[in-house]
């Protein structure tokens, strides 16, 4: 029994004599702050268009293929053109026909014409009647509304023939830009359908010196993000390389997926060795704000927080336990601010000052934080030493608490 009981002695003070570790304090210091938005993006051409057929065919010749570089108006393929050929020869043969047809009307209405006229000299005569006349008249209105529609034929006519040779310009496909060919979707032999829609044959992007990164901005950071800011970017092809653009546009326009909201930034990207390529997905970093005098403290300083077992904390300040401290000029007239007044700027924060071996919160204001540390607007003066770590053991009790007895 007195052996057990000194054991429990010795166990009793070798538990009273564990040291709490020390706390790991850092000084609050200036320097540049910077707020960087995060995103990906996809990289494209700034102007590509997509070459298509109007109308439906064999394809007879490929003169171009992949990274071809074209000129505008430089023939690209061709299609069968002996359809359409034929039927140009047909709406020729109708146009002529319809001549035929108007100058067959003209004169059948010549002649009517003439005999109206020689009949109403005849009436005044008294040679004829009243209703020869008429019938005479008659007559010559009739072939006059004839030849109007013989013209009118002719019209047709000429808009058959040219809609024909249209499609006959139409099998000779050629490039509306100048660039270069990206894709190629045909071969030779292969029928190309356009009774719904054209379709696509060849792409071809104006210059690929100059692209874009469509870059996927969080709704959250939508409103740090704006036309004319610096973004920095790399791609999967080129590892520790770092790309620079800059920011055209902010669209309008939201994209949903899986609930969460993005909004499209067009980041200009010039591309002179034509590194940057179409489809490479990019990881875009944009500066939204910098400071470069800021007054700063660390992340983990604003994270770490005091053991709740560790019992009150008495603050000079204020005499009362437990209460944080409010630093700075502007915190002694916090609790008098006029409800009319602007709110102040940044937005709160509490850090822990070491003050007689003691953790004491201080309230602060912070505004920008580069992921690292945090400007400071109020509550702090540089070279103040504030907790960043350290003091683990007087959480044991509140741990054993979360965790329960076993």
């Amino acid at each position: 029994m007195r052996r057990l009981a000194v054991a429990g002695l010795l166990f009793a003070a070798a538990c009273g004599g564990k040291q709490t570790p020390a706390y790991r304090t850092e000084a609050v210091s200036r320097g540049a702050v910077s707020e960087v938005v995060n995103a990906t993006g996809d990289v494209s051409a700034i102007v590509t268009v997509n070459v298509g057929s109007q109308v439906s065919g064999i394809i007879d010749k490929l003169l171009v293929d992949f990274n071809s570089v074209v000129k505008k108006g430089e023939l690209l393929a061709t299609l069968d053109p002996r359809l359409f050929q034929a039927q140009l020869e047909k709406a020729q043969a109708q146009l002529v026909s319809a001549a035929a047809n108007v100058e067959k009307a003209q004169a059948a209405y010549n002649d009517s014409n003439r005999i109206a006229v020689r009949s109403q000299e005849l009436l005044k005569q008294g040679l004829i009647s009243q209703a020869e006349l008429d019938t005479a008249a008659a007559t010559r209105d009739q072939n006059s509304a004839a030849l109007s529609a013989a013209k009118a034929a002719v019209l047709q006519a000429k808009a058959d023939r040219d809609m024909a040779a249209t499609n006959v310009a139409f099998t000779k496909i050629t490039s509306p830009i100048d660039g270069i060919v990206v894709s190629r979707s045909v071969d030779v032999g292969q029928t190309v359908a356009a009774a719904f829609q054209a379709p696509t044959l060849f792409l071809i992007a104006n210059d690929l010196t100059k692209m874009q990164i469509l870059a996927n901005i969080d709704e959250a950071d939508v409103g740090k993000v704006k036309p004319g800011l610096e973004a920095k970017f790399t791609v999967d092809a080129f590892p520790g390389e770092t790309f620079t653009g800059q920011i055209r546009d902010v669209r309008q326009a939201p994209n949903t997926l899986q609930n969460v909201v993005t909004y499209p930034a067009v980041i200009d990207a010039p591309n002179p060795d034509r590194k940057l390529r179409q489809g490479m997905t990019a990881s875009v970093s944009i500066t939204a704000a910098r400071k470069d005098d800021a007054l700063r403290v660390s992340n983990a300083a604003l994270r770490w927080k005091a053991d709740d077992s560790s019992g009150p904390t008495d603050t000079p300040a204020t005499g009362k336990t437990g209460t944080p401290q409010a630093r700075g000029p502007s915190a002694a007239s916090r609790g008098s601010r006029d409800p009319s007044a602007p709110p102040a700027p940044g937005r709160p924060g509490r850090v822990y000052k070491l003050e007689n071996g003691k953790p004491v919160p201080v309230l602060v204001r912070v505004g920008l934080s580069d992921g690292q540390r945090t400007e400071v607007l109020d509550g702090l003066a540089e070279g103040d030493k504030v907790i960043v770590g350290g003091g683990e053991a007087g959480s044991s009790a509140s741990q054993q608490r979360r965790r329960g007895p076993f």
